[in-house]
């Protein structure tokens, strides 16, 4: 019980039914700590998983561990940071070394765990792939593992919610699955789920809806066919329905309340971002250049570039979804058939990077993928490669083209409105969801959980935008 009560003091609430049954596991789990164990906590939002890490994270020095606070994106690890008093790092940046400082390549290596008798608490685990398409190797879930592993006396803490949009192309989200990390990585697995909301949540009209999607998914899970979810707006003042018309003047009050930084639309699809982003622009910021100081922007393509050129000592790299603030634009100007830009940029997510010089790719701010198709980044890369044709050795030539700033050009998206992928694992004071198209057939446990992923983005309030009647149970 001491463990326990160590808890029960630092949490900020009295404990729920359900969390002192977690703190009960908690004690076994850190009781037997060695590299072998792992634990999975899952819970619905609202339930009291922050503030468990939370309590969790002051009560370890007693015990004589030390923790590591981990997250998959830039903006997931701000959150963690905010919640839990601590530095939180992306795990890229904390896992992975370059080979060298002194080159451009891909050749990213384990850094050596120097901790010990660390708890690694990894937050928004639902994002963590273990699909083979890492470029380190095997994947991010593996490449986690080992490293926390080859610590002395490390563990691992999976923390997130199973209902949210798992991994790009998977069905499930593997590091919240206990069954398979015990089955693939031979660890002993603690597992807990939160369900219940807490009582001092519980008047929050997100919560209460986000809850009712959760609970929708676990039905849909059991049945063929499953109606419309039911929202609730009347009697909460934190979410509301609007149509598509009362937009404009929704951003109005948002941008004037919370700030720019502190309101998102999220869409179904990258094409319906990029008309929101153009319409909010030009309608709402009355911003007419193509791009210029004072937009906000995603970078939608690891970068591992222009760090380097501002700092040669860094081995970091720009990385796909973080979130940046143009300060200044110059030198707009077209070359190889594209369009390019020289702009400074300040990240909004890394207090520790300081403002860069670079050049960006415009034309990826307007195509309807993810990111530039790969037929235009290979005619890139060829009209690149033309200009350096005189060098003979083709590893020379090689070389010369990869250090060539149009073809480390960043590629960026506007980060006014974005896709509900690029948006997991943040938050934001005021969000807007656009349901988009759906038909019957479309209303499956895939859209319900980029249902439930999108509105449990917001934190004070949410806006449920052109949603069809049939979702209101009012």
């Amino acid at each position: 019980m001491h463990i326990q009560n160590l808890l029960i003091k630092q949490f900020v609430w009295q404990p729920t039914g359900q969390q002192l049954e977690l703190f009960s596991l908690l004690e076994e789990f850190l009781s037997t700590f060695r590299p072998s164990t792992c634990f999975v906590l899952k819970g619905y939002a609202g339930t009291g998983k922050t503030t468990t890490i939370s309590a969790l994270v002051n009560v370890l020095p007693t015990l004589n561990k030390r923790s590591v606070l981990l997250a998959p994106t830039g903006r997931a690890a701000k959150v963690m940071s905010h919640y839990s008093g601590r530095k939180a790092y992306t795990i890229h940046k904390k896992i992975y070394r370059k080979k060298s400082a002194a080159t451009i390549e891909m050749d990213f290596v384990l850094a050596d765990n120097q901790h010990e008798n660390t708890l690694f608490i990894v937050d928004e685990a639902s994002m963590i792939a273990d699909d083979g398409l890492q470029f380190f190797s095997r994947s991010l879930l593996d490449d986690l593992i080992r490293y926390v592993q080859s610590g002395a006396n490390c563990s691992l803490m999976f923390v997130g919610d199973s209902a949210q949009l798992p991994p790009v192309g998977m069905l499930e989200s593997p590091a919240l699955d206990a069954n398979y990390i015990t089955a693939n990585y031979q660890l002993h697995t603690f597992h807990y789920e939160l369900r219940e909301v807490v009582r001092q949540r519980q008047d929050s009209g997100i919560l209460f809806n986000a809850t009712r999607v959760r609970d929708d998914i676990d039905l849909e899970q059991q049945q063929e066919s499953l109606p419309f979810p039911q929202f609730h707006t009347k009697g909460f003042s934190d979410i509301f329905r609007m149509n598509g018309d009362r937009l404009i003047e929704g951003l109005h009050y948002s941008y004037d309340k919370f700030d720019v930084e502190n309101s998102i639309v999220i869409c179904r699809s990258n094409r319906s971002a990029n008309l929101y982003n153009q319409h909010i622009r030009n309608q709402i910021l009355f911003r007419d250049e193509e791009i210029t100081g004072g937009d906000l922007i995603m970078v939608v393509r690891n970068n591992y570039y222009w760090l380097q050129q501002h700092d040669e000592k860094n081995t970091g790299f720009i990385a796909n979804g973080d979130l940046a603030k143009i300060r200044k634009v110059s030198n707009v100007h077209e070359q190889h058939g594209f369009r390019f830009a020289d702009i400074a940029l300040e990240f909004l997510d890394d207090d520790e990077l300081d403002p860069i010089l670079c050049r960006v790719l415009l034309d990826s701010l307007h195509v309807d993928s993810p990111n530039m198709p790969h037929e235009q980044q290979q005619i890139l890369y060829n009209s690149i490669a033309q200009d350096y044709m005189d060098i003979p050795a083709k590893k020379d030539r090689l070389e010369a083209i990869k250090k060539d700033p149009y073809y480390n050009a960043l590629q960026i998206k506007f980060a006014y409105a974005i896709t509900c992928h690029k948006a997991q694992g943040g938050q934001w004071p005021c969000v807007f969801v656009d349901q988009g198209f759906l038909n019957d057939e479309m209303l499956n446990t895939e859209f319900l959980r980029w249902l439930y992923t999108a509105i449990t983005r917001a934190t004070k309030q949410l806006f449920l935008v052109n949603f069809n009647p049939k979702f209101y149970g009012e």
